[in-house]
């Protein structure tokens, strides 16, 4: 578990590992996936702001169109996109709650290829919780969270939720009746 503090110290730590390893924050561009990625993607570019003094604009990345399990998934009504002008050779810094799969983000870099061609494309995420099902892999993460599949990730955020926290709970039994490929 991550309390508000903790949540606080790794968002500070990625903001410096990200401007280090650019060598600034002039040419970023930070894109949430929605929802709570959206959110951190926002801190994140403010605190970039506070220790380079440029602050990197950020924006939300929906890929609801882009994933690869919409038959295996309920319906659900689209996000919002909001690119925050011209990713073209820039560096988009995808930022997400957490990494587990990696289809989410397999998904976002098929959006991104609609949407421009930036110069790099690097991953963000408060929690890798492991078990990769394809070769992505975060470049900055704020908590490294061994988990098994039968455990949850559940991350809240101030601006949704009201409190910080990053909680690990257990998943309830399918029902006998679930069919193979639903997630619970």
């Amino acid at each position: 578990m991550l309390e508000a503090s903790d949540v606080r110290r790794a968002l500070t730590r990625i903001a410096h590992e990200i401007v280090e390893r650019n060598k600034g924050a002039r040419d970023l561009v930070l894109l949430g996936i929605p929802t709570r990625g959206v959110h951190l993607a926002q801190r994140l570019a403010a605190r970039i702001g506070e220790v380079e003094g440029v602050t990197p604009p950020a924006g939300s990345l929906d890929v609801t169109m882009y994933r690869d399990d919409l038959a295996l998934r309920p319906a659900r009504g689209l996000g919002r996109t909001d690119i925050p002008g011209d990713i073209g050779d820039r560096v988009v810094v995808l930022v997400d709650d957490v990494l587990m799969s990696g289809r989410t983000i397999s998904s976002a870099l098929d959006a991104i290829k609609d949407l421009g061609r930036p110069r790099a494309v690097q991953l963000a995420v408060l929690v890798d919780r492991g078990h990769r099902e394809l070769p992505i892999r975060a470049d900055f993460v704020g908590k490294n969270l061994p988990t098994s599949l039968s455990e949850t990730v559940a991350v809240r955020l101030a601006e949704l939720d009201g409190l910080d926290v990053v909680l690990l709970g257990s998943k309830e039994p399918k029902p006998a009746s679930a069919k193979k490929g639903d997630r619970a």
